[in-house]
């Protein structure tokens, strides 16, 4: 058993349970340096998870819909939207690579009418409210077991079934056909480079979770229960006899597990790689599944294997810096001692050794009307446990519905507790650590608030702004195409002194300017 900081504590005893967080209070003649914390939601399309909430919805509902997520994730000081954009070799973008995806209009390869592009839409409001947009592609799947649409005539099902599998209920890309990675990154690539996103995210299917040979479903689930590969369940084998026969008859050596492994592991560095040939500033992060390869858990951890089922090597992802942030998801209680949060965070930072950001994913999903439910608590102390460790600043929520809907009251602990005030991204200084020039600041009194002219250069997307009331420096943010902000008085108080930063797209902070505010 491991309490909430990962320590050992006595077994069948009650849990420690850590003091509610404070909101925090800065004082003194300079404000301190600016909070930074990557806080994020994955908003998931496939299925209608989150976003949009039918697949028959009007373009204006779907636009609404959209703009409430954005508006929520702002007011409760989340700062970036992971949005799921190909769900199934499909596109909620216009897409000359891959059809229209069903969970748009209800039929795959239809465009929404009016037509518009969702994405494009999903970046522009995002970037208006000064969040992030991250572009999450699922890198294999084909299709999902739940879809009701048909194929489209363009879909790659169709326009290359040979390196298409049926795997149970799933369509999936074989990762041995060099084709169906060049596919994947292809579709990558572009919308790299015709959207304005500041990353490119992947989650856990690689080959796909192992089905039962004689039930061919529920892979997910069983393995996220951690059901044991004993050996005892016939599993389905991965159809890619094709590809690994053609492998061997070219000479190659390596196992066949070592190859499928190889196979992934071409796929994230050719990724890695081309994100940042064609942006320098957009990041790379990766959702692995949350348990790491059997032969280095720390004692007591047990469960699924990704090493040895997905063929996800995330250590050597991290070991070789093929990528900027690591995202596993550790989608259980800080108290289930076999898979406890506090040690697998742990684990990972251990293997982190290139200083890449280490975000976890939170299964704020789970709170829910099941018996296996998680408390808010779980949740507020799990974001508690990734602020104690010093290489761990920020992570993910998975996903939007339990916040959307204030499940159990979770929107309002984090709004009062987790989230009481705004925070930078965490700056990736692997890529560039320059800092931009400090920005023009313009203060004078306006009504009940101090009104601040900003003016900042080219690549600065955000100001960083520090406000005095009384004896006490208060923080937020303001995106950088706003050149008129208001700070307005609080409570009668008003603002005593300014200081302000300019943020560019890699979290570099320029110099401060302090305004008079006379």
């Amino acid at each position: 058993m491991a309490d909430r900081t990962g320590a050992p504590s006595t077994p069948g005893g009650p849990v420690p349970q850590p003091p509610t967080p404070q909101p925090p209070r800065f004082t003194g003649e300079q404000p301190p340096p600016a909070p930074r914390e990557f806080r994020a939601v994955w908003v998931s399309t496939v299925a209608n998870i989150d976003w949009p909430s039918r697949s028959n919805l009007s373009v204006a509902k779907q636009q609404a819909e959209a703009l409430a997520i954005l508006d929520r994730a702002k007011a409760i000081n989340l700062n970036a939207i992971v949005l799921q954009v190909r769900p199934s070799a499909d596109a909620i973008y216009p897409s000359k690579l891959e059809p229209w995806s069903e969970y748009l209009t209800g039929l795959q390869g239809k465009e929404p009418q009016p037509a518009y592009d969702p994405l494009q839409f999903w970046i522009a409001e995002a970037h208006a409210r000064g969040l992030e947009l991250h572009a999450w592609f699922n890198p294999y799947r084909v299709r999902n077991a739940g879809a009701r649409s048909p194929l489209a005539r363009e879909h790659i099902a169709n326009s290359k079934p040979q390196i298409v599998k049926q795997y149970g209920k799933y369509l999936w890309m074989d990762p041995g056909e060099p084709a169906a990675a060049q596919h994947t990154l292809d579709v990558i690539l572009d919308v790299v480079r015709r959207y304005d996103i500041d990353g490119v995210h992947i989650d856990d299917y690689f080959y796909p979770y192992p089905v039962e040979a004689t039930s061919a479903n529920g892979a997910e689930a069983a393995a996220l229960d951690a059901v044991p590969s004993n050996g005892q369940r016939a599993e389905l084998e991965f159809p890619d006899q094709v590809s690994w026969q053609r492998y061997l008859q070219g000479g190659g050596q390596l196992d066949r597990a070592s190859w499928r492994r190889q196979n992934v592991n071409q796929m994230i560095e050719a990724i890695y790689t081309g994100v940042h040939k064609e942006k320098s500033w957009v990041r790379f992060g990766i959702s692995p599944f949350g348990i790491g390869r059997p032969d280095r858990r720390p004692p007591g951890i047990a469960g699924f294997s990704q090493y040895d089922k997905l063929y996800a090597d995330a250590e050597l992802w991290l070991q070789n810096g093929w990528l900027d942030y690591f995202a596993p998801q550790l989608y259980w209680p800080i108290a289930q001692a076999p898979q406890a949060f506090p040690v697998l965070l742990d684990y990972w930072q251990a293997q982190n050794r290139r200083g890449r950001h280490l975000w976890p994913g939170l299964y704020t999903s789970r709170i829910d009307d099941s018996a296996r439910s998680f408390t808010p608590e779980e949740i507020v102390q799990q974001i508690e446990v990734t602020r104690s460790r010093a290489g761990v600043a920020g992570h993910i929520h998975f996903s939007m519905a339990p916040l959307m809907q204030n499940r159990k009251g979770i929107y309002e602990r984090l709004r009062t507790e987790s989230y009481q005030s705004a925070a930078l991204i965490p700056a990736s200084p692997w890529l560039a650590a320059a800092a931009p020039a400090a920005p023009l600041v313009n203060a004078r009194r306006a009504g009940n608030g101090l009104s601040l002219k900003l003016g900042a250069e080219k690549n600065v997307v955000q100001y960083a702004i520090w406000a005095k009331y009384g004896d006490e420096w208060r923080f937020t943010t303001a995106p950088a195409a706003l050149s008129e902000i208001l700070l307005p008085d609080a409570a009668g108080a008003p603002v005593s002194a300014v200081v302000v930063t300019a943020v560019d797209r890699l979290g570099n902070e320029s110099p401060r300017v302090t305004a008079p505010t006379f």
